[in-house]
């Protein structure tokens, strides 16, 4: 049974950082798109961010609806409030959501990820 085993460290060094390079290539980065909404959005600016996250989530990325509250708008979250739930109601054939809303300062926040069946 050996003990130790004598080899070349050069090429030893070479196979490691060629693992290494493999394995990065390999690894798939889920990368977190960001959209942001007004509590007042226009029907077709909507329909724009709407197609914009359907596109992101076919092509397996999460995404995350930032609804800013200006100014006496954050007395109203329920209108942005209905506006997040006609949106997850409009994507919810394609993605889940992974974060339910939450306020974080001024800002409501949702995250969507891709349904598992995909």
């Amino acid at each position: 049974v050996p003990v130790c085993k004598i080899l070349d460290y050069g090429r030893y060094h070479f196979e490691d950082q060629k693992k290494q390079r493999e394995a990065k290539k390999n690894q798939h980065v889920t990368e977190v798109k960001a959209l942001r909404l007004s509590p007042v959005i226009d029907q077709h600016d909507f329909e724009t961010k709407l197609k914009r996250s359907r596109e992101w989530i076919e092509d397996g990325q999460k995404v995350r609806i930032d609804m800013r509250f200006r100014g006496r708008m954050i007395t109203r979250q329920e209108v942005g409030r209905d506006v997040l739930n006609k949106f997850t109601e409009q994507i919810s054939d394609i993605a889940d959501v992974s974060k339910s809303a939450a306020m974080e300062g001024n800002t409501l926040s949702v995250v969507y990820s891709p349904k598992k069946g995909k």
